[in-house]
Order: C-alpha cells, then structure tokens, then sequence
C-alpha cells in the first residue's frame, strides 16, 4: 500500500463525521425540538415535529457528549453531499478501499434513510468487514470480500424500548428493487426474516437467541419484520461502533466493533461443516482482522477476548479449536495479546526430524528446526549461555558447541518444545531457549 495507515484513516475520520452530520441533518429537519426521557436511570432523546395529528416523536438515541454537541449544532448542520463523494472516491481510487456492489449499497442506502441504523440496528457480515479497511487503515485481500446477501441484526429489547419504526420494510426494499420479495420461514411459513431480489441478493434479519429455539422467529418491532435467532449474536452486535459503507456519498451505519467481529467469526466458523466454503471465509476474514488488531487495538482486542472466554467451557472450546486452525502469524501474535500458550490449543504439538543444526556466529547460537502438528515451521534457537550452563561445552570453539548440540540433541529438542507449548508467546513461529530455561534442570554428571 502507498499510502500510510495514518493517511487513510484520518480521510476516512472525516468522511466518518460528515456522514454522521448528513445522516442527522435528514433524520431531524429544523422545524423540531429536541426533548429528553430519563428510563432505568439513563436519559435518551427524542425529536418532536409539529404533524397533521398532533406532535410525533422520532427516537434520536441514548444521551453521550457527541449526541449533546450534534444536537447544540443542530440548526448549524448544512448538506455536504459533493465534499462526502470527492472523501469517498479518495478512499476508492487512491487508497483501494473496499466497496459493496451497486445493488448492495442501494439498498444500504434505502435501510438507512429509512432510520434503520438510526433505530439501533447493526451491519453485519461481509458488507461490514468491509468497512473496516479504511476504519483501520489497511485494505482485506480482496478475495475474502465478495458477497451477495446483507444481514442487520437487533437485539429485541431495544427494538422494543426505541418506540420507533420504519417504514414498512418491503416499501423500503421496493423503492430500491421492485422484485424484492419476501422468502417464507423453514420452519413457521407464516413468518418472514429473509428478503431475496431476483438478482439473488438477500437481505436477513437477525438478534441474538436467548434460551432455547422454539422455532419461532420473534418479531423486531421498529424494524417491522422477524428476525432470525443466533446463538453467539449478542457479542457481537454489543458495543457497535459508527461506519461508513463506500458507496455513493457514503452511508452512515452501525458495525460490529472489529475485535468483537474477529472472535465472532473464530466461534462460528467452528460450527459450519469442515471445508465448507464459509467456514474457510470466515478463518481468513478473521486471519486478515487479527493480524491488524494486533497492532492497532491490542488493549481492546485482549479485552474482548477474555469477556468471551469468561462464557463457558463451549466458548472456550470454540475459540481454541478455531484459532488452531488459522495461520502462523496471526495465531501467535494474538495469543502474545491475549496472554495465552501454544500448548491450550488442542491436538498442538512439535515433532522434530533431522534436520541440519547450525552454528551461527552473529547471534552466538545454535539454529534448528522443529515442525508443527499442523504443518507450520517452527525456528529453533538454543544460546550458547544455555549450551553451557546444562551441557558443559563453555571453552569450546562453535564447531565444538555444535558437537556438542549433536550429542544432546533429543534433550535439547525436548526443553524447546516444551517452551515453546508452555511459555508466553514471543516471536510467530520460532522459540529462544535461554539460560534460565534449562537452569533449573540438573547438571549432567
């Protein structure tokens, strides 16, 4: 990538905060007023308009300092449309952000002015993996960015206390695309959670299952539909975080916070069927996200992880199995950020051949090689401190510490897998034995 990281997020920082203001200017016009409510102890606001049957109300959201300083400016807020379209073909051309297929990003579009992001509901799957590109500073393979279906999500309740709604929600896929139709349920006919164009383009509607499934899709009252129930949902749809979609002037939704969306996608890909083709999309979004994490939100992702291991032996589970079966270098570095050992991961060992050992004399250390049970390289460095503190070759030239090495090898090889199963984390793939790794072991006679 040309350009910085830092480049393409601060462009994208200011397309962020023109969208929201463009996105607020359309949802409350300046004939209104602005009032608060006070539930369970937390204010939210509203937006009052004079109408032909009295005064409506349209939900704003929960009170924050962004909210209260985008109200204070409220009358201020002018259309920026032409300053938004030059920030999102920046992205676009310079930069090779991604972007949703026109049909895709109509529809968004559609959703959004609709209220549908404004009424607290998310973005998720491969149209929000998208957006985390520019949100990070980084641009996906593209391979693992190609889809055909939207999915929104909601948590029920919130659906509920908003006491707001949308226009009817085939209105809404229909200004876009008459042939939207609604697609009956598996399992109750009579209930619709899934929209489908002719062009194959599907729209789904999900929130989080809570307790068992009776196979009764609940109802989403302000978004007007049923909606799927999903176990594990609820991580990841808490703690939204603002996006833009890159299509047209951009489109102001609500994403999954990135390091919630990494681990989420670990869980579920466990429970698709081996070499199923979503169950691979889903290790290498994931593989792309962590390895970007890593570096720009350790603090949050280290966060996230624990929230969902503290689930249950099953979230454990899930996450350790799925971890195992992703890449060298985002495995280790994220378990480095969260703190955890090579050998949590099931069925994960180091086999170790007879491979050439060699001396290297720039880092005064014998080099060897090891191999995972999963395939990767593992690099193997054995100090010369350590050759001579366990098996005695102090005084020796670095032909005879390599003979030295030769004699000891299985032993040597054992005190190097068990590091590198057992110790914190340091570099991907490969493991230092120092002095105080074999210090506390007898001295051969």
């Amino acid at each position: 990538m040309s350009a910085p990281a830092a480049v393409i997020q601060t462009v994208y920082a200011e397309l962020l905060e023109r969208c929201a203001a463009a996105a607020f200017r359309e949802a409350f016009p300046e004939k209104g007023t602005f009032v608060c409510k006070t539930v369970k102890g937390r204010r939210y606001w509203y937006f009052q308009e004079p109408s032909s049957q009295g005064k409506a109300q349209k939900y704003v959201g929960p009170e924050t300092p962004e909210l209260l300083e985008r109200i204070e400016r409220h009358k201020e807020i002018r259309d920026d449309e032409a300053g938004r379209r030059a920030l999102v073909s920046t992205l676009l051309r310079s930069f090779n952000s991604p972007r949703p297929t026109s049909e895709t990003g109509d529809v968004l579009a559609a959703l959004a002015k609709a209220g549908a992001f404004r009424l607290r509901a998310v973005l998720v799957g491969t149209v929000a993996f998208q957006t985390y590109a520019p949100m990070l500073g980084v641009v996906p393979a593209g391979a693992a960015l190609r889809t055909e279906d939207i999915d929104i999500a909601q948590f029920r309740d919130v659906s509920v206390a908003v006491a707001d709604s949308i226009p009817a929600i085939m209105d809404v896929l229909k200004s876009v695309d008459e042939t939207f139709h609604p697609v009956p349920h598996q399992i109750d006919g009579r209930k619709v959670t899934c929209y489908q164009s002719k062009r194959e383009l599907r729209v789904e509607f999900l929130t989080p299952l809570k307790g068992a499934y009776d196979g009764k899709p609940p109802i989403l009252p302000a978004l007007g539909t049923n909606a799927e129930p999903l176990p594990f949902l609820d991580f990841l749809i808490s703690e939204p975080e603002p996006a833009v979609v890159l299509h047209d002037a951009g489109i102001y939704v609500n994403v999954p916070a990135p390091q919630r969306y990494a681990l989420h996608k670990l869980i579920v890909s466990q429970r698709r069927r081996a070499g199923s083709p979503k169950r691979d999309k889903d290790l290498r979004q994931t593989e792309a996200l962590l390895d970007v994490l890593v570096e720009k939100r350790p603090f949050e992702l280290h966060d996230a992880w624990d929230e969902a291991y503290a689930r249950g032996p099953e979230w454990r589970r899930l996450l350790q199995h799925a971890l195992t079966l992703t890449a060298q270098r985002p495995r280790d570095r994220t378990l480095k950020i969260v703190e955890r050992t090579r050998g949590e991961l099931p069925k994960f060992d180091v086999q170790f051949g007879n491979s050439p050992a060699r001396y290297d004399l720039v880092r005064d250390a014998v080099l060897f090689e090891g191999r995972e049970s999963f395939g990767g390289r593992v690099a193997c460095v054995m100090s010369r401190e350590a050759l001579d503190d366990r098996f005695g070759a102090g005084g020796l030239d670095e032909n005879g510490r390599l003979e030295c090495f030769r004699r000891n090898r299985s032993a040597i090889e054992e005190i190097a897998r068990w590091k590198y199963l057992n110790g914190p984390v340091d570099a991907p793939g490969s493991v230092l034995v120092k002095t105080e790794d074999v210090i506390r072991l007898p001295r051969k006679p």
